[in-house]
């Protein structure tokens, strides 16, 4: 998404129960019964079958964030899509990855930023800037703890007893883009048990909504600095994860080369070598899905692909 989808994002999904179920170009694309949740709202999830599903078979499974803007672009705000079925069933066909299933959460609407931004890495952060955060970026609550109790504890055993999953954390991983890449790590750092790798793509380590200034005036030491307190006590073990993260070098993005550098230093001290951790720039990359499109074969080519652990 470019900037202004930061805020747009958090819109669009205010009729998403209503919304029509997107187009998968390959494979086939089905969305989950809608149910009451005890801890988020109510919202749609999408599951994405590798072409030749068989209920004999078993699967590993990808938890997609911001659900509606993974497959079709005649249904997105803006027209574009990551188009991830094309690119993983390309890479299924080839032999690079095993067959996958995708599981795409829409994300929450309004509660985007208070489900998204990591709870416990917020509580780190001083009285003022928290405060602040909660109340003008989280509707007066941080709910990301709801959220991952949501993946966790209701959507992974629903996907685990309707579809033909391999269900230990070394087979489920959970992946998104900016804010998206931000709950992706704390999913695996907060349930290292059951996610075995996270892919973060154009990770929002500035936090802010562009709803608060100009793209410049979203830069800030302070929210990055305590993701990166709960992450230097928190990442998981890297002899049994992985982790990608990348950025590009224009619009939003041009803001987080500093903050992925830091990163870098921080998990390789915590023990991610290459075979763990990938942290790729992409010169020229904005933030837009039609970029993470362009690229998405390269995470999921890393934390899909095979190792010793399989």
């Amino acid at each position: 998404m470019r900037p202004v989808a930061l805020v747009l994002g958090a819109m669009v999904a205010a009729g998403a129960l209503a919304q029509p179920l997107p187009r998968a170009q390959v494979g086939h694309l089905e969305r989950l019964p809608g149910g009451a949740s005890k801890y988020v709202a109510e919202r749609p999830v999408d599951v994405w079958l590798p072409r030749g599903y068989d209920p004999a078979r078993r699967y590993d499974v990808l938890y997609m964030q911001d659900g509606q803007m993974l497959f079709d672009a005649a249904t997105t705000w803006n027209h574009q899509a990551w188009h991830v079925d094309v690119a993983l069933q390309r890479l299924i066909d080839a032999g690079e990855v095993p067959p996958t299933i995708v599981v795409g959460v829409w994300n929450g609407g309004a509660e985007r930023y208070a489900e998204y931004f990591p709870q416990k890495a917020l509580a780190l952060a001083s009285e003022p800037v928290r405060r602040r955060y909660v109340e003008q970026a989280s509707n007066g609550r941080s709910k990301a703890d709801d959220y991952l109790r949501f993946l966790v504890e209701e959507l992974k055993p629903e996907i685990d007893r309707r579809y033909a999953t391999r269900p230990g954390p070394a087979h489920t991983f959970v992946m998104g883009s900016s804010m998206g890449g931000l709950i992706a790590l704390y999913a695996m750092s907060e349930y290292p048990q059951v996610f075995g790798g996270a892919a973060c793509l154009s990770t929002h380590w500035v936090g802010r909504p562009t709803a608060w200034g100009p793209v410049p005036e979203l830069q800030n030491a302070e929210l990055p600095l305590a993701v990166f307190g709960y992450l230097r006590d928190h990442a998981p073990d890297p002899a049994t994860h992985r982790l990608y993260m990348d950025h590009g070098t224009a619009g939003l993005d041009a803001l987080y080369g500093v903050h992925q550098r830091f990163a870098d230093l921080l998990l390789r001290e915590r023990g991610y070598g290459d075979a763990q951790y990938s942290s790729r720039v992409f010169q020229g990359a904005d933030h837009t899905e039609a970029d993470w499109a362009a690229r998405v074969g390269q995470p999921l080519r890393f934390l899909l692909g095979p190792d010793l652990a399989r």
